[in-house]
This record gives structure tokens, C-alpha cells and sequence, in this order.
């Protein structure tokens, strides 16, 4: 029995079953750049978009920070906004912050009601996490807890255990992002997804990055996952197919599903 409890935001759904929901990133490192890139991004429709402020080439100005993610939360209209500083040690730039500085800044982003949801890595220490969490709960901000490797893909017992310790720490949904050797890497993500979507209660969001990883990104819905990531202008991960590309697969196997 699935016992997921479904996030809204501005009327898109995460984990209604209705999945999967498409999330575009945004990538460029200036304002003027991340303005024209919104822009691109809104005319393809995704269903969430997610800012990730690592490549930000003033993530060190928090006002400044905050001040662009009010623009482009407004900008975004009803399209939620995630908002994600990627660690370098998972896959992120390198930032003029430590990973305190980061977690600070993830409490004012979320106090000042922003964003709709925000991303914060499991790797982080205890404490941070609780104060993001804390933020996350005095201002309705959703948060996703999430892990990332870009080397290799851990066993299914692994995974599962990832996607239950994002439960366990007290987040409104759980991220794992693996990177593939083989076929059969996916096929362990895969499992491990379905295998979380049947005992936990948060929605999950689950990847296989780079070219074997493919089949997740247009597949993952069928196991459990909730959302998945298609390009814009920009790809924030090896493996991003263009949304409409996206859109053109899911369509077909849904549609299959449909006839049965």
C-alpha cells in the first residue's frame, strides 16, 4: 500500500500518483543571464523549476540572494521554485562558502517565504540540518532531502536506506541521485525506488544520471518517483534530456499505460 502523503505547491501536486512532474533548471551565473533563462525556461512549461544558486556568481551577497529569488519567484508566476546550493562533494560548484555559511543562508532564503521548496543534502552535519529544517517549518518552505553520488551506484539496501534517513530526518521528500556503470545499476535504483515507495510516507524523487541513467529519467514515474529533470537552456547533471524531447516520451508510455 502507498502511504505517501502528497506536497502542493501553487497547484502542482508531488506525489499524488499522477507523476511524473518536470523540473527545468536554472544554471546561468548572472542576474541578466538567470532573467533570460526564466524567460526560455516559463515558455516550455515545466512543472517546477529549480534555481540552482551554485552557479550564482554572487551566492556570497546573501541580500542579493534574496532579493533574486524574490524576482524570480515573482517572475515564475504559477510555477513553484525549488531552490538548491549543490555542494562541490556532490556534484555542485565551487562557492565562496563554507558549509556553514550555506546552511545560513538556506535559513534566510526560507524565512524570507521566497521559494516554495528548497534542496539541502543529507551529507551536512546534523546540526544544519535541523536548522534548515526548523526554518523550512516557520515558513511552510518544503523541504527535499537529498544525496547525491556522481562515482558509482550503491547497492539497493544502500539506496533504500538513503530514501528512509531523508524520512527519518524529518524531510518532506527524499532526492537520491546515483551515477551508473552498467544497465543493471539502474535496475538497482529503480528497485530500491519501488521498494521506498511502498513502505515510506514522503514523496521520492530518484535519478540515474549520464546515458544509461536515461531510462530514469523517463521511467522512474512507474517505480515510485516523483519528479524528474528535463534540460532548459541548461543542464544541471550528466544525462538531462531537452524537456520536450521529455514530454514526447512520457506521452507514448503513458499513453501504452493508458490502453491496457
Amino acid at each position: 500500500m502507498n502511504l505517501t502523503k502528497p506536497l502542493e505547491a501553487r497547484g502542482r501536486v508531488i506525489g499524488e500518483g499522477r507523476e511524473p512532474l518536470i523540473c527545468t533548471p536554472l544554471v546561468a551565473s548572472t542576474r541578466q543571464a538567470l532573467a533570460l533563462e526564466l524567460a526560455e525556461v516559463q515558455s516550455l512549461r515545466p512543472d517546477l523549476i529549480e534555481w540552482r544558486a551554485d552557479f550564482f556568481e554572487r551566492i556570497a551577497d546573501t541580500a542579493e540572494v534574496l532579493d533574486l529569488a524574490r524576482q524570480l519567484r515573482s517572475d515564475a508566476g504559477d510555477i513553484p521554485l525549488l531552490f538548491t546550493v549543490r555542494s562541490h562533494r556532490e556534484g555542485g560548484q565551487h562557492i565562496p562558502l563554507d558549509d556553514g555559511e550555506v546552511a545560513s543562508l538556506y535559513e534566510a532564503v526560507c524565512k524570507s517565504r521566497a521559494v516554495d521548496f528548497v534542496d539541502f543534502e543529507m551529507s551536512a552535519p546534523a546540526a544544519q540540518i535541523a536548522l534548515v529544517r526548523a526554518a523550512c517549518r516557520g515558513s511552510g518552505t518544503r523541504l527535499v532531502l537529498s544525496f547525491h553520488d556522481f562515482q558509482s551506484t550503491p547497492t539497493a539496501g544502500e539506496l533504500f536506506a538513503k530514501f528512509r534517513h531523508a524520512q527519518d530526518l524529518g524531510g518532506d521528500a527524499a532526492k537520491v541521485a546515483v551515477m551508473p556503470a552498467t544497465p543493471e545499476d539502474v535496475l538497482t535504483l529503480l528497485a530500491a525506488t519501488q521498494k521506498a515507495s511502498r513502505e515510506l510516507g514522503i514523496p521520492l524523487i530518484s535519478i540515474s544520471m549520464g546515458a544509461h541513467g536515461a531510462l530514469s529519467r523517463v521511467a522512474g514515474w512507474m517505480f515510485g518517483s516523483s519528479v524528474t529533470f528535463a534540460a532548459g537552456q541548461g543542464v544541471s547533471a550528466p544525462g538531462q534530456v531537452p524537456v520536450e524531447d521529455l514530454r514526447a516520451v512520457l506521452a507514448v508510455l503513458q499513453g501504452a499505460l493508458a490502453s491496457k
